[in-house]
């Protein structure tokens, strides 16, 4: 049976091993090298103490995950975060980004963040499509944003709302 919960930096390796692939195969990632463990850890102790970052499990494996982490560091930024899923790909179509991102934003929203932000390397038409029938809405592409595989790659930024204000404010 499927259930999400909490990721905790104990689950580094297994996520880990989810994400690699898209870093050593694909440009979904804009990263060139596959991170430590200990690196991937440490990602994961900083977004659960701003943000958050949820595993799907089931049987007790870890099949996806999505988490939510600074978009810059400027204060005024403060109530806006990027957000990612990544999903084993023997496990996509099942829904579970959707699912991992449904209490992502749920969680998010609570923690007081009011915006979403998510990055999809181009050309990724079923992200793209995915993202907005979450409600996200594109709001620009940033062109030849990336280099990897010997290619330049750009990046569509999509944003959606997560709650209308901040905690405290109005």
């Amino acid at each position: 049976m499927l259930s999400l919960r909490r990721a905790t930096p104990a689950d580094a390796q297994e996520l880990l091993a989810i994400y690699a692939p898209f870093v050593e195969r694909t440009a979904v990632s804009f990263e060139t090298e596959v991170p430590t463990a200990e690196v991937f850890a440490d990602r994961i102790r900083k977004a659960l103490d701003g943000w958050d970052w949820l595993v799907a499990e089931e049987g007790g494996a870890c099949l996806g995950y999505a988490y939510g982490g600074a978009h810059r560091e400027r204060a005024a930024y403060r109530y806006t975060c990027e957000v990612s899923a990544y999903v084993q790909p023997a496990h996509q179509g099942r829904g579970l980004a959707r699912r991992l991102y449904a209490e992502l934003f749920d969680r998010l929203a609570e923690r007081g963040l009011c915006t979403a932000l998510a990055g999809v390397a181009q050309p990724n038409p079923a992200s793209m499509a995915f993202h907005q029938a979450l409600g996200f809405t594109p709001v620009g592409t940033y062109r030849r944003a990336g280099w990897k595989f010997g290619a330049w790659h750009d990046i569509t930024w999509l944003q959606r709302p997560l709650r209308e204000q901040p905690p405290g404010a109005g």
